[in-house]
């Protein structure tokens, strides 16, 4: 209700009608001096609002896998009490991403991470509801770039020896959401070892055992794919040492053993602990004295001879000084033991037959199995009973004679009593 003015007016607004045709009619009550009246039916047309939507993306661009949250807001005409009520919905092109109801303040979100790597022209449709028109916004481009990802290397063993497989281990990791896919290559400064392919893990491995001795920056590159953008490892350093080497002697005699004078053989036997032949050159030491030098053959062998060995027990080592992919060793010692060697004694004597007060020479020839010319006495018996004794000269014989054998027959022996490399013997 209205008060008449002074002009016989009166005004009443409302923004409470709802859309459809209205029947407004204008009933005055009357007053003392004037009847009541009625006017005429006006019809009062309420259509819809119009809307405008508006959108906006957070983070624009993206990267994929990254949640986008998109933020429709339906707004009605400048002072327009009435808030927008409904759904809208969220398009990328001609393609339905989902759905959402406006909240109190005329704002729907929708969050997705599925976006493939583009450009999307992504639009919000307003539906509308019963007061408040249908709309759309304008299109939005969205911009979706591949995610980024690190690229972590690792190995295994790591310092390793020459020969040994070392694993290399790529792990690739994405920035945002996903498994990265495709190819790693892993490079040893500026060469390629290899590649391989990520797994669903997103790791890939490559095992070598030809790396040389010394220091080696590794690196894993990975070359992307739709979604994930290529990356590359710090480097990582892989140590390569000379292998480990065993080494053993043997001797060429029976049980080690051998007499003065005797060539003896030592083998020295180098072998790896990992990978190729030993090359180089060994050592063979009697005790703190070196006894010769001799280079591994292709089989990882050396050998040395000798006949010089002095009577006795000789720790014999073979050490092995190394090369450039094989560490040095040094073998257990191997005990030689050299005997004296044997001898034999030879007598004559001249004239034979004598006559009794006749002078006999009686001649001990000693003679070596080996080498050297026997040294020291030899002792000439009749029987039992001593006759003399003679040194052995440098052909290594010794002579007596004697002009008091008696008539009869006489069992003559030689005795040699041996040396310090030679034994005794008797003729």
């Amino acid at each position: 209700t209205a008060t008449l003015n002074g002009s016989g007016q009166a005004t009443f607004s409302t923004a409470a009608l709802a859309v459809a045709n209205h029947q407004i009619t204008a009933v005055y009550g009357g007053d003392s001096n004037s009847a009541a009246s009625t006017s005429t039916a006006l019809t009062q047309t309420v259509t819809q609002q119009t809307t405008t939507t508006a959108l906006s993306a957070v983070p624009d661009p993206s990267s994929s896998g990254q949640n986008v949250v998109f933020t429709a807001t339906v707004a009605g005409p400048s002072g327009s009490t009435v808030v927008p009520t409904g759904q809208v919905t969220f398009k990328d092109g001609t393609t339905t991403l989902g759905t959402a109801t406006l909240n109190g303040s005329g704002q729907a979100t929708f969050s997705t991470a599925a976006l493939a790597v583009a450009n999307h022209q992504i639009t919000a449709v307003y539906g509308g509801d019963t007061n408040s028109a249908a709309s759309t916004s304008n299109p939005l481009t969205q911009t979706v770039t591949t995610q980024t990802t690190t690229t972590m290397a690792s190995s295994s063993p790591d310092p390793s020896s020459f020969g040994q497989q070392v694993t290399f281990t790529a792990t690739v990791a994405p920035t945002t959401d996903g498994t990265p896919t495709g190819q790693v290559t892993f490079m040893d400064g500026t060469t390629v070892l290899g590649t391989a392919t990520l797994n669903s893990s997103g790791q890939a491995t490559f095992a070598t055992s030809a790396l040389a001795v010394g220091s080696h920056s590794i690196t894993a590159i990975y070359g992307g794919d739709t979604n994930s953008a290529a990356s590359t490892s710090n480097p990582l350093t892989q140590t390569v040492n000379t292998q480990g080497t065993g080494t053993a002697v043997v001797s060429s005699s029976t049980n080690n053993t051998s007499s003065f004078g005797q060539p003896v053989t030592f083998t020295a036997t180098v072998a790896p602990t990992s990978d190729g032949t030993p090359t180089g050159q060994v050592t063979f030491k009697d005790g703190t004295t070196t006894l010769g030098t001799a280079t591994l053959n292709g089989s990882g062998q050396a050998t040395f001879a000798t006949s010089a060995l002095a009577v006795g027990s000789h720790s014999i080592t073979a050490v092995y000084g190394g090369d450039a992919t094989s560490a040095a060793s040094t073998s257990n010692p191997l005990t030689q033991t050299v005997t004296t060697q044997t001898t034999t004694t030879v007598a004559s004597s001249s004239p034979n037959p004598s006559s009794l007060g006749q002078p006999v020479t009686f001649t001990a020839t000693v003679a070596p199995t080996t080498d050297g010319t026997p040294t020291g006495t030899v002792t000439f018996k009749d029987g039992s009973t001593t006759l003399g004794t003679a040194t052995l000269n440098g052909s290594g014989q010794a002579t007596f004679a004697t002009a008091a054998l008696s008539v009869g027959t006489h069992q003559i022996t030689a005795i040699y009593g041996g040396d310090a490399t030679s034994a005794p013997s008797t003729s």
